[in-house]
């Protein structure tokens, strides 16, 4: 028996990347997952390999940004299911600037991914983990909010939704709804190889420099965070609230 076995499962920004690894994971472990991207498409691929791996899945195209599309996937979920257990808020977008090269849109538009639509995901579904008493929210956050040169936007959104998951933990813990955060340090993904390509560098010199800085020596892969994902959602983690782990193959202040 899978990990999650029974459970229902929301994952935002599932098309690729972290949320794609995510979804596969939790699938593997027994949840039944809706996959929800701006990225339909790719979130249906996504979703039919793991229905062609006789896991149970289906995607949905859903703006995080946009009250109407977060609450018709999670009634859609909750119609089909009977239920919504675990919401993982994953979706994010980069517009990397220096502050003073920064315009109002690249503020607006990640501050609104990330933090608004993590808010609008996490009231949808906590109505339904409340009635049942029980929930697991995981908010992907970013070892960027810390800090980070050119990325006062996306550092910001981070370090928001670590705020964020610790007030939510304050507030639904009666309810038996933990909430909890993941911060990745740097993944080998399609947004890290974007970062590469816009910043014109080749992508094996890219990682190569950021290794350095690694003391696992390696850089993360995808399954990585998914796997401290999985722990969050897991019964195992039912204890555990309000945290934020960072999975950079090292130590972060």
């Amino acid at each position: 028996m899978g990990r999650l076995e029974g459970r229902v499962a929301m994952v935002t920004g599932a098309a690729r990347g972290l949320g794609r690894a995510t979804a596969a994971r939790f699938a593997r472990e027994g949840a039944r997952v809706c996959l929800t991207d701006v990225d339909l498409e790719g979130a249906s691929i996504a979703a039919k390999d793991l229905v062609d791996g006789g896991m149970d899945a289906f995607a949905s195209r859903v703006d995080v940004t946009s009250r109407t599309e977060v609450e018709t996937a999670v009634g859609r979920i909750v119609e089909r299911y009977g239920r919504l257990d675990i919401l993982v808020n994953n979706a994010g977008v980069t517009r990397d600037n220096l502050l003073f090269k920064m315009d109002d849109d690249e503020w607006r538009t990640v501050l609104n991914v990330h933090l608004t639509g993590a808010f609008m995901c996490s009231r949808a579904a906590q109505k339904h983990m409340v009635e049942r008493n029980y929930g697991r929210i995981v908010n992907v956050s970013s070892t960027s909010a810390l800090g980070n040169r050119g990325q006062a936007n996306y550092s910001a959104a981070k370090a928001g939704l670590q705020g964020f998951t610790k007030t939510l933990a304050i507030e639904l813990g009666r309810y038996g709804v933990t909430v909890n955060s993941v911060a990745p340090g740097f993944i080998e993904t399609e947004m890290t190889r974007a970062t590469a390509e816009r910043m014109g560098v080749d992508w094996e010199d890219f990682v190569a420099a950021r290794i350095e800085n690694i003391p696992v020596g390696r850089g993360g892969r995808p399954e990585d965070v998914a796997s401290a994902i999985l722990y969050f959602a897991s019964e195992e983690a039912g204890f555990v609230s309000g945290q934020v782990l960072y999975v950079a193959g090292g130590p972060r202040d």
